[in-house]
């Protein structure tokens, strides 16, 4: 094939992974799609070029992905995925010195243990470092793939998503060493088993994992009125549908958007006044979201405000901005970015700390908009109390693309790792609810408009990744410095 067919066909090898991921949610290509990029690796001249081929089928897979973004971010598309992409430099690295390289006729057990062990981990250690907000955020994490999945899904109470991306790259070098070229008969064998007992392994904890302790429900009501520019407007369209819900069941909660309100409320009371008088109609406090500049210090923040009937019940401002979206990283040096984008000219201002806001009998966990992506978050408002998740989302931009539910998806991978019921109410769509297990109980796609309610299975269950955090990424960061120990240690040995 030659250098340049082989690196082309990286590119090109890494994109149809996106596929996994909604639209149009084949999540079954997540346990084989990165296989023929490992392929590729393994049978590259040099472990430079099986890095080089490495990285050009990430920069395929993210410029698939996020495709949605290319009206927003341009031409600046291309570099953003490249950056991404080199996080999977190490993967093809790996693969060549374990799996390829000319050594895989030398290609054993133990070869092979190493291969499913250091492989993975060097994939999600590139996760989890871009999961940093400053670094784009975990937006297209493997393991979320798996969200319309439920038995695969629920590997991700034991170790969050970081544990489901493991699996699934370990399956698929598990399945590439079945069909590498010169491979040993033997090995090929181990590597077909470890392929399948890997999903099987899955399905049994799905089968076999307790439901949860019966801990009653929560009714909570979504509006989605669609892309409304004006403020005014905006705010009457969100009061005008929440009227429109049945007054039986009635629910805990009344969720709106984000920047359903575009104006501080308390600088103007007859907006207060407005929000108690929604919530006296439903019979239930409304958790708005405000996006506007701030009486008292000036700046603007994104805020999930819970108002009841008698006035205010807690707040809450986003901790995780969209960096060159609600914020452009050292303005001074790269604001003239903005000009090319949709970034917002004044950075919005973080909160200081999540919050458990009280709504009557139950008690929520907000999220706003880019957060859901976060698994910390969620796992962290579980361990403070909360009963149900809220994500307020606005996602007017991508309207019509593969963006809207992509990001409805992670509803349900939260939900798993959190041990939570999750809602996402979104101003446009799509909104989305799922019970404590990933089941999809609500789904309201982006051309829906109108407000409904959902009934939500409570749940006390504290999964492990709750328990112990994330184990995950510290242990496969682990795996690696040790195993470049030992690699270190055996080239100063004589001989």
């Amino acid at each position: 094939m030659g250098r340049w067919g082989g690196r082309l066909g990286a590119l090109l090898l890494g994109a149809p992974l996106a596929l996994a991921f909604p639209r149009p949610g084949w999540w079954w290509l997540a346990l084989v799609g990165l296989a023929p990029l490992l392929l590729a690796a393994m049978a590259a001249p040099s472990g430079r070029e099986a890095a080089l081929r490495a990285w050009l089928g990430g920069t395929g897979f993210f410029l698939a992905v996020d495709a949605f973004l290319f009206p927003e971010v341009g031409p600046f598309m291309v570099p953003l995925a490249m950056l991404l992409a080199a996080l999977w430099l190490p993967v093809g690295w790996l693969a060549w010195v374990l799996l390829g390289g000319g050594g895989s006729t030398r290609l054993g057990p133990g070869r092979l243990g190493a291969a499913l062990a250091l492989v993975p981990s060097a994939f999600v250690a590139g996760e989890a470092l871009r999961s940093w907000d400053g670094l784009g955020g975990p937006w297209g994490l493997l393991g979320a793939s798996q969200w319309n999945a439920p038995e695969l899904l629920s590997v991700a109470a034991l170790g969050g998503v970081w544990g489901l991306s493991f699996l699934l790259v370990a399956v698929n070098v598990a399945v590439a060493a079945a069909l590498g070229r010169g491979v040993p008969g033997s090995t090929r064998v181990l590597a077909a088993a470890a392929a399948a007992a890997l999903p099987l392994a899955a399905l049994g904890f799905w089968a076999l994992r307790p439901p949860p302790p019966p801990a009653g429900t929560a009714t909570v009501a979504f509006v989605q009125p669609g892309v409304v520019g004006p403020v005014e407007d905006r705010f009457r369209a969100s009061e005008r549908l929440s009227r429109t819900l049945p007054a039986s069941p009635r629910p805990d909660l009344v969720a709106w958007g984000e920047s359903s309100l575009g104006r501080d409320p308390a600088a103007d009371p007859g907006d207060l006044a407005r929000l108690e008088a929604v919530a006296r109609d439903t019979g239930a406090p409304v958790l708005a979201n405000v996006d506007a500049q701030r009486a008292g210090d000036g700046g603007i923040y994104k805020s999930a405000l819970l108002v009841g009937p008698a006035g205010v019940l807690g707040s809450y401002d986003k901790l995780r901005l969209v960096p060159f979206g609600e914020y452009v990283p050292l303005r001074p040096l790269l604001g003239w970015v903005a000009r090319f984008t949709d970034a917002a000219p004044v950075d919005r201002h973080r909160g200081a700390h999540l919050a458990v806001l009280s709504a009557g009998g139950l008690r929520i966990g907000p999220l706003i908009c880019f957060e859901s992506a976060f698994p910390d978050l969620a796992r962290n408002l579980a361990a403070s109390g909360a009963e149900v998740v809220v994500v307020q989302t606005a996602d007017t931009t991508f309207q019509g693309s593969w963006g809207l539910d992509q990001h409805a998806s992670l509803a349900a991978v939260r939900a798993v790792e959190s041990g939570r019921p999750v809602v996402q109410a979104a101003l446009s769509g799509t909104s989305a609810a799922f019970d404590a297990r990933g089941r999809r109980l609500a789904w309201a796609p982006g051309g829906w408009r109108g407000a409904a309610t959902v009934e939500l299975p409570r749940s006390q269950e504290r999964t492990p990744y709750v328990r112990v955090g994330d184990v995950v990424p510290a242990a496969c960061a682990a795996a690696l410095a040790a195993a470049g120990l030992v690699a270190a240690l055996r080239r100063r040995r004589p001989g």
